[in-house]
């Protein structure tokens, strides 16, 4: 005997770009580029364990869902589009308990010209950087979950970094060092707190009032200038303060996580050459690398907003 214990399924990848033009001057110009996932819940069952299709909205028709709501509402910022896409599908489709929306946004920025002015409507793509947005929402309980985060930013200082004091034992190789590189590909997530988003207008009214730019801004610099500014002691205190600088300057976010590799950078090894003062010349090691993870919250199981 076997049962099904759960389900979601519905379309990835549906991809558009979005412009905004300005209503004063329509040659100024804003644009928006998302990848979307939308996964269904609820009344499915059937489809899976009888073979009955009867309740299956095709994965056909949340594509098309996607893209039209994209072009008849509002998508700046993606979190209030994620909330949208949750209430239209849940409130159109009388068994669809619970959406999983994911969204990957490129960064485009505009650039200046060599007259010093950033010209109206081109574009340089900042990638491989992206921002991240998951939304789940329940209808039957009403827990919504939103999180959002940066993936892909690469940074890297030459000095500035230590790492020394560490335990060893008889397998470890590895001197301590008061001077090395530091780099890393920046996995950032920041979970918002439900008692600030309960539910879905509250999505709606936090994005009108600016919480979710204000909180990727917030993020992102504070993700920068502690990483240039702090002469770090390890991957590990540095992601630490990171995580509660945001939560300082943030109060309606619950947690902050980070992935971070180490990414070695290593000196060549130049005796043979009669170089033995060598300490401007590494190569980068592919692999392996070190990866370190934290989250961190609020003190307190009532940590208050």
């Amino acid at each position: 005997m076997s049962q099904l214990v759960k389900s979601s399924y519905g379309k990835a990848n549906v991809k558009f770009l979005k412009v905004k033009k300005d209503r004063q001057n329509p040659k100024k110009q804003e644009v928006i580029e998302a990848n979307v996932m939308v996964l269904l819940r609820g009344g499915f069952d059937e489809s899976y364990t009888k073979a009955d299709n009867s309740s299956i909205v095709p994965t056909d028709t949340v594509k098309n869902t996607i893209l039209v709501e994209a072009k008849t509402s509002e998508v700046w910022p993606l979190e209030r589009f994620a909330a949208h896409l949750a209430k239209h599908f849940t409130e159109k489709y009388s068994h669809v308990d619970g959406v999983e929306v994911s969204i990957i946004q490129q960064r485009w920025s505009k650039y200046p010209l060599s007259n010093g002015k950033v010209h109206d409507h081109s574009f340089k793509h900042e990638g491989p950087e992206t921002k991240r947005i998951h939304l789940d929402y329940d209808k039957r309980s009403g827990k919504l979950v939103l999180t959002a985060g940066i993936k892909d930013l690469t940074v890297l200082k030459s000095t500035g970094s230590m790492f020394y004091g560490f335990h060893e034992c008889d397998y470890t190789t590895l001197k301590p060092t008061t001077d090395r590189i530091l780099s890393t590909d920046v996995d950032a997530t920041w979970e918002f707190d439900p008692k600030a988003l309960p539910d879905l207008n509250s999505v709606f009214q936090a994005a009108d009032k600016g919480l979710f730019d204000y909180t990727y801004n917030t993020a992102r610099q504070v993700t920068l200038e502690l990483f240039a500014l702090e002469n770090s002691a390890s991957v590990q205190a540095t992601m630490y303060n990171m995580s509660a600088e945001i939560l300082a300057k943030v109060p309606e976010v619950k947690e902050v996580s980070y992935a971070l590799p180490n990414k070695h950078y290593i000196l060549f090894n130049l005796e043979w050459k009669g170089i033995k003062d060598n300490d401007d010349l590494f190569y980068p090691a592919s692999d392996p690398n070190g990866y370190i993870k934290s989250t961190v919250g609020r003190q307190g199981a009532n940590a208050k907003l």
